[in-house]
């Protein structure tokens, strides 16, 4: 995390934080005590399940929702605080909606203009053709909203928050409305207008991978409170909890109890710092921990395949234990587990391979209540 002379820092320069921010609807606790901060110039990422308090959050930043406990200041000052919230209009926040919201009786360079209106004529047009241009979008500038693709949508939903120059940006899933393909050409072309602006800046998504592409640092949320913040190699070489682990792809899970200091796996022994021994504990294996190579005369630990799959950039293999795919059968966790390999590795059905574990990608948490 940042510290905290970088943090009063970065608000004076105009960055964003939350502080201690709690929030309910009905009887429905959605955030509880949350922190961030973002420094000018920085992509932080919110990122959870679904229902996780992610929008709730941003809305009440932009001044969409009224706080109900804690404080959320922007380039220096209080922007909300119980009972003293600052209009959206004067935040100087920009904010771009899931759904883009824009406004379709207006062509694209009147819906990028909206936020100029205290600008005088010339100033306006000149910012309008500036971020237009900045997003690639100069020539529709006559098109209206239902003329254009998703993707142009979003585009002209980024130009129309950056116009007003805002010290602190927004984004609310931007991404999720587009196709694969066309997803991933947008987000980097917006990760690099982004960064041009220097705008602070907090993008809310539920996809771990487009977090890890897109964010400076990321702030890991579940039921309403932050599991882990940090740089994206942070959270995840070092999840803090199964919850993190978890979130960032498919792991292989077993069951142990601690003993010298570890739990032993059929793939070797994993080290458990902080549990005591005797203590339940789970433990993680991310598919591309397991290690593949011929099984050789006598394996430490022999895998099955039971059937491998090309995912284009990487292979993912299905592997039972033992020779005969028979080991562990009281235990569905020891009897199927899945590997990633780089690239094409395709081995045929029944064959037969030796198992290696990359103890980097093996994680070991108390299962619940215990230490």
């Amino acid at each position: 995390m940042i510290g905290a002379g970088t943090i009063g820092s970065a608000l004076d320069e105009g960055g964003l934080a939350a502080e201690r921010v709690s929030h309910r609807f009905v009887d429905k606790l959605v955030l509880d005590g949350v922190s961030l901060v973002a420094a000018p110039g920085e992509l932080v990422c919110l990122v959870g399940p679904s229902g996780c308090g992610k929008t709730t959050l941003l809305r009440i930043a932009a001044g969409l929702e009224d706080i109900q406990q804690g404080e959320v200041r922007a380039a220096g000052r209080v922007v909300a605080r119980p009972g003293a919230d600052l209009p959206a209009e004067r935040r100087g926040i920009g904010f771009v909606f899931q759904d883009y919201a824009l406004f379709p009786h207006l062509d694209v360079a009147a819906n990028v203009g909206f936020g100029l209106a205290s600008a005088d004529a010339a100033r306006r047009a000149r910012r309008v053709r500036e971020t237009l241009a900045q997003v690639g979008m100069q020539d529709q500038a006559r098109s209206f909203p239902h003329e254009l693709s998703g993707g142009q949508q979003q585009r002209v939903a980024l130009a129309r928050a950056l116009a007003p120059e805002p010290r602190v940006l927004l984004l609310d899933e931007p991404f999720s409305g587009l196709d694969v393909r066309l997803r991933e050409r947008i987000r980097d072309d917006t990760l690099h207008v982004l960064k041009e602006s220097g705008a602070a800046t907090v993008m809310v998504t539920h996809d771990p991978e487009e977090a890890m592409f897109m964010a400076d640092r990321l702030v890991v949320l579940d039921r309403g409170r932050v599991e882990q913040a940090g740089t994206p190699d942070e959270v995840y070489s070092r999840p803090a909890s199964a919850f993190v682990a978890g979130f960032f792809g498919q792991a292989n899970e077993l069951g142990g109890a601690v003993a010298s200091g570890g739990v032993d796996t059929p793939f070797g022994r994993v080290a458990a710092p902080g549990l005591r021994d005797g203590a339940r504990a789970r433990v993680l294996i991310r598919p591309e921990g397991l290690r593949l190579r011929e099984a050789g005369d006598d394996p430490a630990c022999p895998a099955k395949v039971i059937a491998a799959r090309l995912l284009g950039r990487s292979s993912w293999i299905h592997l039972c234990l033992g020779r005969d795919g028979a080991a562990g059968e009281g235990d569905a966790h020891h009897r199927h587990f899945h590997a990633r390999v780089p690239g094409r590795f395709l081995p045929a059905e029944g064959t037969i391979l030796a198992v290696e574990l990359d103890q980097a990608q093996a994680f070991v948490f108390p299962v619940s209540g215990t230490i």
